[in-house]
């Protein structure tokens, strides 16, 4: 199983930057990750980059998108997804998220909520509600719910089917509820929101993520969501053996 990883950027008009920007991994783009599935490609989020995002690391395929909330900086990207519809023979790429969360898509996305583009070169997304654990040939995909702020944010895990490896995308949150604890004990690999290192009310901060990381038995995580309060090299050498921060471009195999 493989997955890349892309996340936050450098403040608009503000010079105090804490982050080294000679250091390319403090450039970041909006938070979202592409996972491999022995063969099946998994997008999770399209953010405003997501364009930019699929030219930089080569993404030419997209079985699957799983919308974790319908923020914009997580579903702004999605009318890109067009030239991935043009490439499947129903023209349309199939979307989970919860209800929320599609019902975000079709506000957004009128001309797109539909099982056929209005015509070719237009997107067109299946819009499906995310169920507990979605079965796939190649493995599954098991959802639970974590509170960010007022606001529910689709958790997710994936289990490849031939590996039994285990990876969890947990985003946006500040709480994981009692399923998301049980569903990604002791995974291979976790991926977390860690948006700085004071406390934010809808976040997890570092050292929270990093609690979180330790209790759930991780083997390897990475911490995402980072804001430019966070600089790479900085924190890097602070974090746990088994705890890094991820960063543009950065592909795990697990």
């Amino acid at each position: 199983m493989g997955t890349g990883t892309s996340q936050g950027v450098p403040m608009i008009a503000y010079d105090d930057h804490v982050c080294d920007l000679e250091d390319r991994r403090n450039w970041r783009t909006r938070t979202s990750a592409h996972v491999v599935m022995d063969g099946l490609h998994c997008q999770i989020d399209a953010g405003p980059e997501f364009r930019i995002q699929c030219l930089a690391n080569d993404i030419k395929w997209i079985d699957y998108l799983f919308l974790t909330h319908g923020h914009s900086d997580h579903v702004m990207g999605m009318d890109d997804l067009r030239r991935f519809c043009d490439m499947r023979a129903d023209n349309a790429v199939p979307v989970y998220s919860s209800a929320e969360g599609l019902q975000k898509i079709r506000g957004a996305f009128p001309y797109a909520a539909r099982e056929q583009p209005v015509h070719r070169g237009y997107p067109a997304f299946h819009l499906k509600q995310m169920p507990e654990v979605l079965k796939l040939e190649q493995g599954t995909v098991a959802g639970a719910w974590l509170t960010h702020g007022k606001f529910q944010v689709l958790g997710l895990v994936f289990t490849e089917k031939s590996s039994g490896r285990r990876l969890a995308y947990y985003t946006d949150c500040k709480e994981l509820s009692n399923r998301a604890w049980e569903i990604a004990r002791e995974v291979d690999v976790l991926v977390i929101d860690g948006l700085r290192p004071e406390p934010h009310p809808t976040h997890l901060s570092l050292g929270e993520a990093v609690e979180v990381a330790q209790k759930l038995g991780a083997q390897e995580t990475y911490l995402t969501h980072l804001t430019h309060y966070v600089d790479h090299a900085t924190w890097d050498t602070k974090l746990p053996d088994t705890i890094c921060l991820a960063y543009d471009g950065l592909r795990i195999e697990v």
